[in-house]
């Protein structure tokens, strides 16, 4: 199932997509997580070194709507914490002396070089400030038409969107402090194909200009949608563009939601596995035919759910 998506990343950059309607659907499969598939640690690109500290940067280049991994170590080290443009992100232990933490890039973010500043705090009280060049790159982004049936035309108001991305800030922006995807890592959220690529520009009915957040996987009504990892509810509820929603707090600031569901598995509050059925694909809300959309944050920001699923993250 993997390859099977990833393959297809080409192909959608490149094309122009229509939701289209779909066939009946078929008796849901049961609920069969994917292994793991092992990806290698990046080798650092960049590494810095000052008063027994190391900061590595494991890419060198940050595409506008990617995250990265920044990795802190040393003898002393018991913590650390990033400070990038608005974001102030605590790091996460992996190993003795060993922080890991996300650095995620805005799909609107202007493409240049920033700073970086990792303050990295020691056994004896101290701190040391460490700072790295993060070169921020276009995104590729394409551009989509769409027209939303009359009965939901109220749903382009820029009031409306505005409003909901709102209420969607106030939960993604809320940082668990234990990482709750545990061992399992990630994986997609159903076996199906991609259709409409994260960060395209949008215009509905030929009115509201707007940006996508996620992906968007083609499937018929009834199809199981999994959660992609371990974590607890966020939000599961009805939402005026996103329809039926299920938006899953996986720590450290990840969050996945599932938006257009017929139907909704899960409750606020409950934990849940990686691989276990959350909710049934559908046709609600701002939405022109039956599919899952499927949208990854970090740090607060909409990234690429399906680049994030090829990230290397350590155990």
């Amino acid at each position: 199932m993997m390859r099977r998506i990833f393959t297809c990343l080409g192909l959608c950059l490149l094309l122009t997509f229509n939701i289209a309607a779909q066939d009946d659907p078929q008796t849901p499969p049961e609920s069969t997580p994917e292994p793991v598939v092992e990806v290698p640690r990046p080798a650092p690109a960049t590494v810095i070194e000052q008063d027994g500290v190391v900061l590595e940067v494991l890419f060198d280049q940050l595409p506008q709507g990617r995250a990265g991994l920044l990795h802190i170590r040393g003898d002393d080290v018991t913590g650390a914490r990033l400070q990038f443009r608005e974001q102030l992100v605590d790091f996460f232990p992996a190993g003795e002396n060993s922080f890991y933490g996300f650095i995620a890039a805005d799909m609107d973010q202007p493409q240049r070089t920033y700073e970086a500043s990792v303050l990295a705090f020691t056994s004896d009280g101290g701190r040391v400030t460490l700072s790295a060049p993060v070169n921020v790159v276009s995104g590729g982004f394409i551009q989509q038409e769409f027209d939303v049936p009359p009965d939901r035309v109220y749903l382009t108001s820029p009031d409306v969107e505005r409003l909901e991305f709102a209420r969607l800030d106030s939960v993604i922006n809320a940082v668990s402090e234990n990482r709750l995807w545990a061992g399992d890592g990630f994986q997609p959220p159903m076996d199906s194909e991609l259709t409409s690529p994260y960060g395209s520009f949008r215009v509905f009915n030929e009115t509201l200009p707007t940006r996508h957040t996620g992906w968007d996987l083609q499937a018929p009504v009834g199809t199981p949608v999994m959660a992609m990892g371990a974590g607890t509810v966020a939000y599961a509820g009805l939402m005026d563009i996103r329809g039926n929603y299920v938006l899953i707090d996986h720590g450290y600031g990840v969050y996945s939601g599932y938006a257009h569901f017929s139907q909704t598995h899960v409750t606020r509050g409950q934990e849940v596995s990686r691989g276990q059925v959350i909710g049934m694909t559908g046709n609600t809300g701002r939405s022109s035919g039956p599919h899952l959309h499927w949208e990854i944050a970090v740090n607060g920001l909409w990234i690429d759910s399906l680049d994030f699923l090829q990230m290397w993250l350590p155990s």
